[in-house]
């Protein structure tokens, strides 16, 4: 039986768009049942659309606070029966009794090297610190916003004079390749949560995470 991922977004849905494309294959581990956004205009929504995959919105400008909102998202994702659920670009603070809910199953990918550039402008950040490198990590959520146990990140160099923008789409191109990759180790049962530390084949992954590079040159 393959893994039940549910998506949460609110725009565009460019990693949405990754994992559809990545898991719309026969052999495919996983396969996404549902995708929820808290913006009803949100790009991505069509994206699921467009793929045949059900997809529901939740205003969370309909609630009184933080709490009530997280209690109606857990509801609703939980009518899907996810065994996985991936934050691609959902803005949103998350509560702890929510993240408590699904944790060891609940997986975000932030464009930084964390713990490097926790939170929003992570690309002109990393060019006003002086960086050298940049990138995208894919990690478990803990409590801690961009927190939690490091799972895989990918890098870029950052060149002299280069512009956020820039920096910004190869970050993106990188994203696409690490959120399937480690959407696919978790259904294949070769990632998880132990203890508080993420495990790769049963061994804890390095606390800086490992290294998209170090995978595809086989070290």
């Amino acid at each position: 039986m393959s893994c039940r991922i549910v998506v949460l977004i609110s725009g565009s849905g460019t990693n949405l768009q990754a994992l559809i494309d990545n898991l719309a294959v026969p052999d495919s581990p996983a396969r996404i049942v549902g995708v929820i956004s808290n913006k009803a205009d949100a790009y991505g929504l069509q994206r699921a659309g467009a793929a045949g995959i059900p997809f529901d919105t939740l205003n969370h400008r309909d609630f009184i606070d933080r709490e009530s909102f997280d209690r109606a998202l857990q509801q609703q994702i939980d009518a899907f029966q996810p065994d996985l659920v991936l934050l691609a670009g959902f803005m949103r603070i998350l509560t702890p009794g929510f993240v408590t809910h699904y944790r060891g199953r609940l997986l975000n990918i932030h464009p930084s090297l964390l713990p490097k550039h926790k939170g929003l402008q992570t690309h002109q950040r990393a060019l006003d610190a002086g960086d050298a490198e940049h990138g995208a990590t894919v990690h478990f959520v803990t409590e801690e916003l961009d927190g939690g146990p490091l799972i895989l990140q990918g890098r870029v160099q950052i060149t002299p004079g280069q512009e956020a923008a820039s920096l910004a789409a190869e970050v993106q191109q990188l994203e696409y390749r690490l959120y399937p990759l480690a959407a696919r180790w978790f259904a294949a049962g070769r990632l998880q949560l132990n203890d508080d530390r993420a495990c790769f084949d049963g061994n804890p992954i390095p606390p800086s995470g490992l290294r998209l590079e170090d995978l595809e040159s086989g070290i």
